[in-house]
């Protein structure tokens, strides 16, 4: 009896995955989405690569400020000092200092602060806390470089002072060719837009030559954007591409289950980040289109669909109640 389960269930799992693989076939039979999801799969390369270069560099910052004043060594005095609608009121006289440092190394004229990302009291200890301040908002639970997406540690470069040897027109560009990416509301791109992105990648990835983790980022994007990235699905699953170094697979079959991984992650990304935005009272009408757009564009692809049904119900709740 066990044995017959084990073997349905094993049909069941070939079964959905057959379905997921068909299903994105016949997506990346688009041209425009092909190029949306090489573009994103850019990011989530570009953003492996960044991983080591800023844990190591906001670590170095934070000793550096604790080794230049006396006070940022200094616990909190109430441990309770905590950012309330993104403003840091009436903070302790160590928690003020950091906040005044904070500002002062940051590269942007008369920023805004997420304070929300932060919890204040672990400033003196946790040189993650301290580098959140720079990014945008959403990432108070966020504990590591490795948690973040390429758009977290993109803005974390363009607005700390740590980072001012990276040239900051060249983080700039590749933010503006994210957010355009990232708020396709058809989910599609142009062969001109690719070229100009690819061009504006690269040179960044230029500031970062001596750095190997970043040049096998430069590598596996270059890999990336001349790939074919179609799938075949009759008898045997197919991928017509190169392999991606570091990202190597065993067969074609599982590059497929790649691309899904891919997929799957800037869906994911797109799909808080919307959500996010719409908890605030002053959603913008274009940010609750692009929900339910998007929305509809999970429900229209039954895989997606599947994967996403929490996401979907928060969507269609959230529709309800307009």
């Amino acid at each position: 009896m066990r044995r017959i389960v084990s073997s349905f269930v094993a049909s069941i799992r070939k079964y959905q995955a057959d379905m997921v693989l068909e299903e994105l076939a016949a997506r990346l039979n688009d041209g425009g989405y092909k190029n949306w999801l090489k573009a994103g799969s850019c990011l989530v390369l570009l953003r492996d690569g960044l991983h080591p270069f800023i844990s190591h560099h906001t670590t170095a910052f934070h000793a550096d400020l604790l080794n230049q004043n006396s006070l940022l060594r200094k616990p909190c005095e109430t441990s309770s000092c905590k950012p309330r609608d993104n403003k840091l009121s009436s903070p302790c006289r160590p928690c003020s200092q950091w906040q005044a440092v904070i500002l002062r190394h940051h590269r942007q004229h008369k920023p805004t602060v997420n304070w929300d990302n932060c919890f204040p009291p672990h400033w003196r200890t946790d040189h993650w806390e301290v580098a959140k301040a720079y990014m945008p908002r959403g990432q108070g639970r966020v504990k590591g470089a490795d948690q973040c997406d390429a758009s977290a540690l993109l803005n974390l470069m363009n607005c700390c002072g740590c980072f001012h040897f990276v040239h900051q027109k060249c983080v700039t560009e590749v933010i503006r060719y994210r957010n355009e990416l990232m708020h396709s509301a058809e989910l599609r791109v142009r062969d001109e837009w690719m070229s100009r992105y690819q061009a504006a990648l690269i040179n960044l990835l230029k500031q970062f030559s001596h750095i190997p983790q970043m040049q096998k980022a430069r590598r596996q994007i270059e890999e990336m954007l001349s790939v074919d990235l179609s799938i075949y699905v009759s008898g045997v699953d197919q991928m017509d591409s190169a392999r991606l170094e570091g990202g190597s697979v065993g067969s074609w079959e599982t590059n497929g289950d790649l691309i899904s991984q891919w997929e799957a992650e800037l869906l994911q990304e797109r799909l808080q980040e919307l959500l996010h935005t719409a908890a605030d009272d002053d959603t913008k009408i274009q940010d609750a289109e692009q929900l339910k757009r998007l929305g509809g564009f999970l429900q229209a692809n039954r895989d997606l669909g599947e994967r996403f049904s929490a996401e979907l119900q928060a969507i269609n709740s959230r529709e309800a109640r307009e």
